[in-house]
C-alpha cells in the first residue's frame, strides 16, 4: 500500500501508464463493453493501489473493474491479450513499477471475440495516428451512395469489410410481428362477461354488489422457426443470416433455429448467447456437416418426427432458407413439405437463387417444394432481408413476385 502523501509511481512515469489504461478502456468501449469515465478512474486508482508485480495481477485488477457481466469476460480477455501484449505495454509498466519484469506468456488460442476486439484496437490505433498527424481524411465507402450499394449487393460478392457492415445492419433490424388472436381468454376491462370472476368479486363484497368482470381472447406474437440450409452452395448466405437470427433470438425468446445439410441440428440454445461471435462459434462447433451436401427431405423428416410437436405449437411462422438443390428428389420431399406446411401458420421459402433474373422453377426439388409454401422470397441482400422483415411485420400483402403459384405457372 502506497502512502497517500507520497507521489505515486503512476504520476512519476509522466502519465504513460494512465494514458495506456485510458486507451485500453476506449478499446473496450469500442468493442461493446459499457465502460464510462467513472470506471476508468476506478481502474487507475485500483492499479495504483494494488501495484503491478505480474501480468496476472494487472489482468485481474482491471478485470475486477471493467467486467460486470458474464458475457463481458470473453471480450475483456481478448482485449487484454491483443492490446497489452501486442505493444509490450505490460512489460514496460512492470519495468517502471518493479525492478524485475516477468517473462512474456506464450501464445494463446484465439477466442470468439477476437475479431471484434481486433477491429476496435485497429480503429483506436488509426485514430491515434490521425491525431498525431493532424490530418483530416474522409472515408466515402459507406456514405449515402455507398450504403445504397451495400443494401443491394449480393452477400456472396461482398468484401470482408462489407460483410462486417452487413452483419451490423442485420443485427440492427427490428421485427415487430403482428399479434395473433388466441383461443385462451384473459381478463380485460371490456369484452365478454366472465361469470366466475364476477361471482368471486360479489362474494368478496358480501353478495350485495355484483361487479361484472370481463374477458377477451388473448393476443400473442406467433413463434418463429427457422430451418437454415448450410450446404456448400448456401454457406456464404447462412453465416450472415445467422447474425439476423441471433438478433431475433435476443429480441424474441420464442425463436427456434435449426441448421441442416445432410443432418438436422438444433442451435436454438447457442444463438441465445449474448455475444454474437460466441454464439456463431458455438453453432460452428456443434455442426458437423457445414458446407457439405444437402438432404432436404431427410432433414424435414427428422424435424417433422422429432421437433414439430415441440416447437410448432401456437401457430408459428416457419422460414425455410435453402436453394432447393436436393440430392434425392422423390415423393418423400413433397410429403414432408406438405406435412410441414399443414403444421404451421405460414411457411415462407427464402431462396438466394431468385437473385438471378433468368431463374426458373424447373429443378425437381424446387417444383416439389413450391406447391406447399405460402411465399417465395429472395434472401441474397440486405434489401431482401428488409423486405422479409416488412412482410413479417404485416406491412405488405402477398404480391405477384412472392406468389409461389406464379413460378409454377411460368415453369409449366
Amino acid at each position: 500500500m502506497r502512502e497517500s502523501g507520497s507521489e505515486s509511481e503512476l504520476t512519476r512515469s509522466d502519465g504513460r501508464i494512465v494514458d495506456n489504461i485510458v486507451h485500453f478502456a476506449r478499446t473496450l468501449r469500442k468493442a461493446g463493453l459499457p465502460v464510462g469515465p467513472a470506471s476508468v478512474v476506478d481502474a487507475v486508482r485500483a492499479v495504483e493501489t494494488s501495484g503491478i508485480t505480474s501480468r496476472e495481477d494487472l489482468y485481474w485488477t482491471l478485470h475486477a473493474v471493467f467486467v460486470r457481466k458474464r458475457e463481458h469476460r470473453i471480450l475483456f480477455d481478448e482485449a487484454f491479450r491483443i492490446y497489452w501484449k501486442s505493444r509490450g505495454l505490460v512489460e514496460k509498466m512492470l519495468a517502471l513499477l518493479s525492478p524485475v519484469a516477468p517473462p512474456q506468456a506464450g501464445p494463446e488460442k484465439p477466442k470468439a471475440g477476437q475479431t471484434r476486439i481486433a477491429q476496435a484496437f485497429q480503429k483506436m490505433q488509426e485514430r491515434e495516428q490521425t491525431r498525431e498527424k493532424e490530418e483530416v481524411e474522409v472515408d466515402a465507402r459507406f456514405t449515402v451512395s455507398g450504403k445504397e450499394v451495400l443494401q443491394k449487393k449480393d452477400f456472396a460478392q461482398m468484401t470482408a469489410e462489407e460483410i462486417r457492415e452487413a452483419q451490423k445492419a442485420l443485427r440492427g433490424m427490428v421485427l415487430s410481428m403482428e399479434k395473433v388472436r388466441q383461443r385462451r381468454l384473459v381478463p380485460a376491462p371490456r369484452g365478454r362477461i366472465d361469470p366466475r370472476r364476477s361471482l368471486r368479486a360479489s362474494l368478496r363484497a358480501g353478495g350485495d354488489i355484483i361487479a361484472l368482470k370481463h374477458r377477451k381472447p388473448d393476443e400473442r406474437r406467433p413463434p418463429l422457426v427457422a430451418l437454415c440450409d448450410i450446404s456448400g452452395s448456401m454457406s456464404q448466405y447462412s453465416r450472415l443470416l445467422l447474425h439476423f437470427l441471433h438478433a431475433l433470438s435476443e429480441e424474441r425468446r420464442n425463436v427456434h433455429t435449426f441448421l441442416f445439410g445432410t443432418r438436422l441440428t438444433n442451435v436454438t440454445r447457442q444463438l441465445r448467447m449474448k455475444d454474437p461471435d460466441e454464439a456463431l462459434e458455438a453453432c460452428s462447433d456443434g455442426v458437423e456437416d457445414w458446407s457439405g451436401g444437402t438432404r432436404i427431405a431427410t432433414a424435414l423428416h427428422d424435424f417433422n418426427k422429432n421437433w414439430s410437436r415441440r416447437v410448432l405449437s401456437g401457430g408459428p411462422i416457419v422460414l425455410l432458407i435453402t436453394d432447393g438443390l436436393e440430392r434425392d428428389t422423390d415423393e418423400d420431399l413433397e410429403r414432408e413439405m406438405d406435412r410441414l406446411h399443414r403444421s404451421c401458420r405460414r411457411l415462407i421459402w427464402l431462396n438466394p437463387l431468385l437473385r438471378f433474373e433468368g431463374f426458373e422453377a424447373k429443378a425437381r426439388g424446387v417444383r416439389a417444394m413450391l406447391p406447399h409454401v405460402d411465399e417465395f422470397r429472395s434472401v441474397h441482400s440486405l434489401d431482401a432481408v428488409q423486405d422479409l422483415v416488412d412482410a413479417l411485420s404485416g406491412n405488405p400483402a402477398l404480391t405477384a413476385e412472392t406468389d409461389p403459384r406464379r413460378w409454377l405457372r411460368e415453369a409449366s
